[in-house]
């Protein structure tokens, strides 16, 4: 008998040596503004800075220094913001330890483990602390310390680190190490902050880049005809330095960690967890659901309701060899109702000489009593077994349930039928998923019968097929309930496969088999009985059953999206209004309409929209997004060509006047901070602009943003003073400009359908 700890030792060591965690480092704010003083968008604001300074021009080197700061400071906030929520919801997925004191098995937080503890590891375990393997062999996943993904072996009496995974084999093991006293350094922190950029990042980092090509034709211009000209290239720089500063989105990250990260703690609060910021953004266009039958559809709390005997022993008899046969250490629901069905009778588990759990590379437990025991699935034990049982499994009632063989010495001798019922809010749900435009398949280790019986009675139109034909047979997925006859490993072939047919898909599971799948998926929701390697493989966690969960992760999907398109029109629009007005103005008057200290305020009042639209207000379409250029072109083109040609309009008008070149300069910017704002409420709704009520913060900030903007006009400071009358008619222009687009063009309405 290996010796365990009492609950009073565990405590003692606990108080002695501390929880198996370390400390977070605290987030350096310092540190965080200056690297973000140190990137290429900064090199280029600093080198205008620099030229600014040797050409005398402190008021303009002031501003370049003031959005230099504004955006090193504002990103910094955001990030501490964004790692604030990621650090929480951290803490509410540390994994989970099968650890025995006083002699009886427990399941306890990882970070109560202490040295001397005695746990069980099996195929999926993430090792929570340095331990010594000691009863059988192991397999380990080091990639996550050494960079290797080659599996380690480890045999008994050798060490396994805190942080690496069990792929293959069970083992008891002793706790030797904790917390920063590991290797590892830490315990496992289930989320992947390290995430790759999802479709939206992608498809945005495309349209700056288009926009980045559209400034270098327009800065070659520029450059040719003041060549032409014989102008003060010197002088020039600063400007052509804000021209790109312009299009570079300084605000698109801190766009993108408001917006996330405000999802992520509402959707925490839902009881929903995000390891991947990602994930939202692709629940928009989600538009296939691959849903697990057992946990997520049902109950996941199955009872046995009918035991078929074709053995000649007695049923007593038959449960007790089947009983002993489940997993005591980690015991699946199927083990944990094999056991209450036996409990019913008074019957106790026999002494377990070795023990192999479930294997779904097998499809069977093992366990040596008196007789060599096998429990599994019926297909699979049927398929080995040496004698056929004089009761064909055609004759079973195969439609109740699931179905677990029992084998004894390669004979089989009994079948239990489990039924696992249908949660009472899968219907209603389930068709308000799919009312939503999203695909739903039900996948299930099932056999036909059983699998089709659970699809009609939640209400899954269309015909179950087994993974043999779905395989082999293409058939429209309008026509398919479900996929029976799936076994965990099959499942990432499937998400592949409807991947290659350019779904964007969605899955449910729990297991350790069901974590390629998971991680494969754009939307992979690990639900709230998962096992520790599911979780870290999903971008999403519930902690509460059921399938109204996965509206709640598409209504976060929608609104990421809503706002980020938002901001992409809005960036697309401004920054084509802005360089062809300046380009044309240039051409125009021999010199460049908006000055320094004006454009750098642009980019500040603009940016500091963008930064609050992650808490905008939103109106939820109830079909998947999809992100197209075409359309969101003819949007922003649409719009950019009104704003530019009333823009052109009032400049020939204003130097008509005879108006200075800063008096001039000072108007261009009150048109250009006002369109902006309207542009943003143009954007943001599906109808008339007037009708749709911003959120707080975002009509808070435009309105600040308007407020300022006319008080720098009358005041003179930063930028040459205009009358109270001359801003009046450029506020009064932008409104009639914006009506007119909004009733003429309907450009949103039109163009979005």
């Amino acid at each position: 008998m290996i010796e365990d700890l009492t609950e009073q030792q565990a405590a003692a060591k606990l108080a002695a040596d501390g929880f198996n965690d370390v400390p977070e480092p605290t987030f350096n704010f310092f540190k965080a503004v200056v690297s973000r003083l140190w990137e290429p968008s900064a090199w280029i604001l600093e080198g205008a800075l620099v030229i600014e300074v040797v050409l005398g021009k402190e008021i303009q080197a002031g501003f370049i220094a003031l959005m230099l700061v504004f955006a090193a400071v504002n990103g910094a906030i955001q990030s501490r913001r964004a790692a604030l929520v990621l650090q929480e919801l951290a803490h509410q997925l540390t994994p989970t330890s099968s650890v025995r004191r006083a002699g009886h098995w427990q399941l306890i937080d990882a970070k109560a483990l202490v040295v001397g503890d005695l746990i069980s590891l099996q195929v999926g375990s993430v090792i929570p602390a340095d331990i010594r393997v000691l009863t059988n062999p192991i397999h380990t996943d080091e990639s996550s310390i050494t960079g290797e993904s080659v599996a380690v072996s480890h045999t008994p009496g050798e060490t396994a680190f805190a942080g690496t995974m069990v792929v293959a084999g069970e083992t008891l093991a002793r706790v030797l190490a904790t917390g920063s006293h590991s290797r590892a350094g830490k315990t496992v922190s289930l989320i992947n902050q390290n995430n790759a950029p999802g479709h939206l990042q992608r498809l945005l980092g495309k349209i700056i880049g288009y926009l980045a090509l559209l400034d270098s034709a327009l800065a070659l211009i520029i450059v040719g005809i003041a060549l032409i000209r014989h102008a003060d290239m010197i002088q020039m720089l600063p400007f052509l330095a804000m021209l790109f500063i312009a299009t570079i989105p300084i605000a698109m990250p801190s766009s993108f960690a408001v917006a996330n990260s405000v999802e992520a703690r509402e959707l925490s609060q839902q009881r929903i967890l995000v390891s991947e910021l990602t994930g939202i953004q692709e629940a928009a266009n989600l538009n296939l659901l691959l849903v697990d039958k057992t946990g997520t559809i049902t109950t996941n709390q199955p009872q046995v309701v009918q035991f078929k005997n074709l053995s000649a022993r007695s049923d007593q008899q038959l449960l007790r060899l089947a009983a002993s046969a489940t997993d005591s250490r980690h015991p699946s629901v199927v083990d944990q109702a094999i056991v209450n069905f036996a409990h019913r009778y008074q019957l106790k588990r026999l002494p377990q000489q070795e023990f192999k759990p479930f294997d779904a590379s097998v499809g069977y437990a093992e366990a040596p009593t008196v007789v060599r025991v096998r429990i599994g699935a019926l297909s699979r034990l049927y398929e080995l077994t040496a004698q056929q049982p004089a009761l064909a499994i055609d004759q079973l009632d195969l439609t109740r349930g699931r179905s677990v063989a029992v084998m004894i010495n390669n004979v089989l001798q009994g079948v239990l039928i489990l039924q696992d019922q249908p949660r009472p809010d899968s219907a209603a749900a389930l068709k308000r998923i799919q009312h939503r435009g999203v695909k739903t398949i039900m996948l299930t280790g099932d056999n036909l019968k059983t699998a089709q019986a659970v699809a009609d009675a939640v209400g899954l139109k269309g015909q179950v097929v087994s993974y043999q034909t779905f395989k082999t047979h293409s058939r429209p997925l309008a026509q398919v309930a479900g996929i029976a006859e799936v076994v965990p490993e099959n499942k990432l072939a499937i998400v592949k496969a409807m991947q290659r047919a350019g779904y964007v898909v969605g899955m449910t599971g729990d297991g350790v088999n069901d974590a390629p799948a998971l991680k494969q998926s754009e939307v992979g929701i690990a639900v709230d009985n998962a096992t520790d390697l599911a979780r870290r493989s999903a971008k999403f966690v519930l902690l509460t059953g059921g399938l109204a969960n996965i509206l709640t992760i598409l209504d976060s999907g929608h609104r990421v999206y809503q706002r980020m398109l938002t901001w992409t029109i809005t960036k697309l629009t401004r920054t084509v209004e802005l360089t062809v007005l300046l380009t044309i103005g240039y051409l125009w008057l021999d010199y460049v309409p908006l000055s320094l200290n004006a454009m750098v305020l642009v980019a500040i009042l603009n940016d500091l929209v963008t930064l609050v639209l992650g808490t905008d207000r939103t109106i939820i379409r109830h079909r998947p997004e999809q992100w197209d250029m075409p359309r969101l072109s003819k949007i922003a083109g649409f719009l950019a060509t009104g704003w530019t040609a009333v823009g052109v309009g009032l400049i020939v008008w204003l130097h008509g006047l005879g108006l200075s070149a800063g008096q001039l300069s000072t108007s261009l910017y009150v048109y250009l901070i006002f369109s902006a704002m309207l542009t943003i409420l143009m954007t943001r709704t599906s109808g008339p602009f007037w009708r749709g009520r911003p959120s707080r913060a975002v009509g808070l900030t435009i309105g600040l943003n308007c407020l300022l903007t006319i008080g720098l006009a009358s005041s003179g400071w930063g930028v040459p003073a205009i009358s109270g009358w001359l801003t009046l008619i450029v506020i009064v222009l932008v409104l009639m400009t914006g009506i007119g687009l909004t009733v003429a063009g309907d450009p949103w309405r039109r163009l979005t359908k």
